[in-house]
């Protein structure tokens, strides 16, 4: 069988750290071959190499069977090799046209533009991954899973023999990842050869051809995906059994917490919202992406302004205008994009724990500094942290502890109702269950939670009851025991009698 990629015996060091010691990946046309392993396992490293951004210590790279003595990222795409980063790489003050034009129109400073061939090889390129998406939206106002979608449509654009889709449903829902399935099909229908990096280990089984599994810099095994289930596949990223992603725990639920009597905003898109969340009690919100969930928790928030309804806190109506009010009140939120709102990936995880109390720690004019190292100690044990030091930046810790030190800095405030965005997007199924345990704590000691997830087996196995989102609105509102994949995907159509 020809061979697309061949990468052998590849080893990379980062200030003594042993990144990848004698790695060895293939990859053929027509193949979707899958890559797992836990944060830090190394496959962002191996791909950064595949790419030309990292240079190899040791090993040797082959495209189309010839050696690739030196690369670099132009060298890369020359070669075919088209990266779909989990976070997308996009202009946001260019239009969506604009931004798949980059890099597939002919360079040159003085040339013409052809603006309505651009705007239509814009929408042909998105219909093919079906989003519907307006060709002259500036990429700025898009959601996440939209911007996703647009990375997507430019890869395809490029005419890519190598695809590498990094974590590329992870914000999608279930809808929009059966059309990422079917372009992923017609791909290899065309003799497309795709690296795929997914922490969803069920759609592997759907989707892949052959995984290899990646574990402390080292390959583990590459297996044909007929040869392995999804328990062994998690033991052999992890080196140990994961025995519950889903640890739900079974907690008495108190008074309600947080209620919204016909919640709208014009500006949000939302509507007519009649929502409560009670003490101890896991609130799934699901929907397809544009159902407004992330809207509505940002009126929570105070980040869109509630302009119909109520909003009542323990029996109180109030008004929440700010983000500095709705924490006031007792509401934090951790949002969707870690990276852009959730953590500052240069700051270090200390003053990243307290941002949101800073206040509090101010003495006569001076940050107790001291205060502060010892409350971020208290969550770095508490959640089971991975650092060095607390001076670490964040942007040097993986994915989960991200995660972990978001929500640190949301906890620190001492909330009544915690909202969740997409808590475990992009983070490998070992730190997804440690996040899944510590939602079950915080629910256990009171905490209202309000849960938004486009990973359906993660609603249906941490809430207590789900709220399903369209077009602004709640659909209906299942109780755990009545909630099933078909109910849930059936009000997100808009199928009222799916409840």
């Amino acid at each position: 069988m020809t061979t697309l990629l061949q990468a052998t015996a590849i080893c990379k060091h980062f200030a003594g750290v042993q990144a990848l010691q004698d790695v060895s990946f293939d990859l053929h046309p027509g193949e979707v071959h899958a890559l797992v392993g836990e944060n830090g396992a190394g496959k962002s490293t191996l791909i950064k190499i595949i790419t030309g951004a990292h240079q190899a210590d040791e090993g040797t790279l082959e495209v189309n069977g010839q050696r690739v003595e030196k690369n670099d990222p132009v060298i890369s795409r020359s070669l075919g090799i088209a990266p779909i980063f989990q976070q997308p790489a996009l202009f946001p003050d260019l239009t969506v046209a604009e931004n798949i034009a980059i890099g597939l129109e002919p360079g040159g400073w003085w040339r013409r533009i052809d603006w309505g061939e651009r705007r239509r090889r814009a929408k042909t390129l998105l219909e093919k991954v079906g989003a519907n998406i307006d060709p002259i939206a500036v990429v700025s106002g898009l959601s996440m899973p939209e911007q996703q979608l647009v990375e997507i449509a430019r890869a395809l654009g490029a005419n890519a023999r190598i695809l590498i889709m990094d974590e590329p449903t992870a914000s999608l829902s279930e809808r929009e990842t059966e059309r990422l399935f079917r372009v992923i099909g017609e791909l290899r229908g065309q003799g497309v050869g795709i690296i795929y990096i997914s922490h969803r280990l069920d759609e592997l089984f759907q989707i892949a051809d052959r995984v290899t599994v990646l574990r402390d810099g080292q390959v583990v095994d590459t297996k044909a995906m007929t040869e392995v289930n999804r328990t062994e596949l998690i033991q052999m990223m992890v080196g140990r059994e994961v025995t519950a992603v889903f640890p739900k725990q079974e907690v008495p639920l108190g008074d309600v917490v947080l209620e919204l009597r016909g919640l709208g905003s014009q500006e949000a898109g939302v509507q007519g919202v009649n929502l409560s969340v009670k003490a101890g009690e896991i609130v799934g919100l699901a929907g397809l992406v544009g159902a407004g969930r992330t809207e509505l928790a940002r009126i929570l928030f105070g980040l869109h302004p509630a302009d119909a309804g109520e909003i009542r806190l323990r029996g109180q109506s109030v008004a929440i205008r700010s983000p500095a009010q709705a924490v006031d009140l007792g509401i934090g939120y951790v949002p969707e994009d870690r990276r852009r709102h959730g953590v500052i990936g240069e700051m270090a995880v200390a003053p990243n724990t307290s941002l949101a109390i800073l206040k509090r720690l101010f003495q006569f004019g001076w940050l107790d500094s001291a205060s502060e190292k010892a409350l971020a100690q208290s969550f770095v044990d508490r959640m089971a942290i991975k650092i060095a030091t607390l001076d670490d930046p964040v942007e040097n810790l993986s994915g989960g502890n991200q995660q972990k030190v978001a929500m640190a800095r949301w906890l620190a405030t001492k909330p009544a109702v915690l909202i969740l965005d997409e808590p475990t997007q992009g983070i490998d199924v070992g730190a997804k269950a440690e996040i899944h345990r510590l939602m079950g704590e915080l629910a256990a000691k009171g905490l209202a939670i309000l849960m938004i997830s486009s990973d359906l087996p993660e609603i249906l196995g941490m809430s207590d009851r789900v709220a399903v989102m369209k077009g602004g609105r709640v659909m209906g509102v299942l109780e755990r025991a009545d909630a099933t994949r078909e109910k849930v995907m059936g009000l997100a159509l808009g199928h009222a009698d799916a409840a």
